[in-house]
């Protein structure tokens, strides 16, 4: 098992990519500011982007010192897929992907 952790901006960018198949096992969205956030967060295939069509999470709000645990939806990701995420407010939002490769 293995962990990534990213800052998160008001770009979409990636949090993780596939490096041949894996599944995540949990995910955490954490706004260590006392200021409230909002992020968006995408399950985008290999050579896709983020768009309408791929959004999981769409602003969903995140309390000032609170953090968004998604551990209960294990995803399965194929070499290149992606998970994507931005946030509202730049330097508020961290995330933390814990995967395993399958």
């Amino acid at each position: 098992m293995a962990i990534i952790n990213t800052a998160l901006t008001t770009t979409a960018a990636n949090i993780y990519v596939s490096s041949g198949n894996s599944a995540t096992t949990v995910i955490h969205f954490c706004n260590y500011t006392n200021n409230g956030a909002t992020a968006n967060v995408w399950v985008v295939p290999a050579g896709q982007t983020a768009s309408n069509t791929t959004i999981i999470y769409s602003n969903v709000a995140l309390t000032s010192q609170n953090t968004l645990v998604v551990d209960t939806e294990k995803l399965i990701l194929s070499n290149g897929d992606a998970i994507m995420a931005n946030v509202s407010s730049n330097g508020s939002v961290t995330a933390t992907v814990s995967y395993i490769g399958i």
